[in-house]
């Protein structure tokens, strides 16, 4: 920040709503922590590189089928309160669910575009990703409620695509199949 003294009420603004957030959600103030924020940015600069070579992309997708839905849970869970383990269940589902959900979509359809045999597909559509939750992290700072908004319409998005994937995939094996002969 001293490198670049004309965005430092940019970045003050920021701690502020930083500052702002932990103090409305207490359970969250471990995602402050400095280990916490290194790890996260090793897990995106890895991610970055990743999701760009073809299959690679997919390895990474299925080692996080366990990891996102699990962190999901776990920080729905670390905003409720304690003293209620009904709320505390619900939250654990729905967060967990919700990345779930999220993650099968991005995964699915990253799935269809390394099928693809030319090779620059995934890498547009990786520059694309990131663009867009590039994007969706400047307008949760901006407007936490019109990110939430954006966050369910995604969330909706990747349930159809689940959907629509698993539609086309019976389709797929009911062609290949061989044809039933009738009993006699």
């Amino acid at each position: 920040m001293a490198a670049v003294p004309g965005h430092s009420g940019h970045w003050h603004r920021h701690e502020v709503r930083l500052d702002r957030a932990s103090r409305a959600a207490p359970g969250l103030d471990i995602l402050a922590n400095n280990w916490v924020l290194a790890a996260a940015g090793v897990g995106t600069f890895a991610e970055f590189f990743a999701d760009k070579i073809a299959w690679v992309d997919s390895a990474w997708d299925a080692v996080h089928s366990f990891i996102r839905p699990l962190g999901g849970a776990l920080l729905s869970l670390a905003i409720i309160d304690s003293g209620d383990t009904t709320w505390q269940v619900a939250s654990f589902l729905l967060g967990g669910g919700a990345a779930f959900v999220a993650h099968a979509g991005k995964a699915g359809a990253r799935t269809l575009v390394n099928a693809s045999p030319e090779p620059f597909s995934n890498v547009i559509v990786s520059t694309a990703e990131d663009v867009a939750t590039g994007g969706l992290l400047a307008l949760a700072i901006a407007n936490p409620i019109a990110a939430a908004l954006v966050a369910a319409c995604l969330v909706v998005l990747s349930l159809w695509l689940v959907f629509a994937a698993r539609r086309a995939l019976r389709g797929l094996v009911d062609r290949i199949a061989l044809p039933r002969t009738p009993a006699i």
